[in-house]
């Protein structure tokens, strides 16, 4: 968290899995790092949408992280639409900031993320789901199948969550 300032990206936040899971981690009794893949930061860059700009990010981040043991995984949001239905089967809208795409995760709980510019935490759908380990779908991104799969997921590495609806 204390490099990723030194990128300068526009609207960043560290957000996704390291967020939430270390929450289920504490209550769980592990490491806050246990399960955690990689460590998601979304930015806004609308000035070029291509891959070409968003990858010049990329490697500039994999160099500041490159004596880390932990992979940080850099999205531009204003490129989300231009992959969104390649990969999860149902087209995205064009989001207009970072934090349109954290409102945009399948689990309701899962919609959190630090600023970068001044650590303020955003989590429009509150805390209290994710530490009483309530999953529901995002009324903001009503795919069941989706919702289904990560909580499914989820609910495999830590037992005591309860997936409602």
């Amino acid at each position: 968290m204390a490099r990723l300032p030194a990128l300068g990206l526009r609207q960043g936040y560290l957000t996704a899995g390291c967020m939430f899971q270390a929450v289920w981690n504490h209550r769980a009794g592990r490491p806050p790092g246990w399960g955690v893949n990689d460590y998601d930061v979304f930015y806004f860059d609308d000035r070029d949408l291509s891959w070409e700009a968003e990858d010049r990010v990329i490697r500039r981040a994999a160099a500041l992280f490159r004596d880390l043991p932990a992979r940080v995984e850099l999205r531009n949001q204003a490129r989300v639409h231009l992959w969104y239905e390649r990969r999860f089967g149902v087209p995205g809208p064009v989001l207009r900031s970072s934090r349109a795409g954290i409102d945009r995760y399948p689990v309701a709980c899962t919609c959190v993320g630090i600023a970068l510019a001044d650590g303020a935490l955003y989590a429009p759908q509150g805390l209290n789901e994710i530490w009483e380990g309530v999953l529901r779908m995002n009324p903001r991104n009503p795919h069941r199948g989706m919702f289904r799969a990560k909580a499914e997921n989820y609910r495999r590495r830590w037992p005591f969550l309860r997936v409602l609806g």
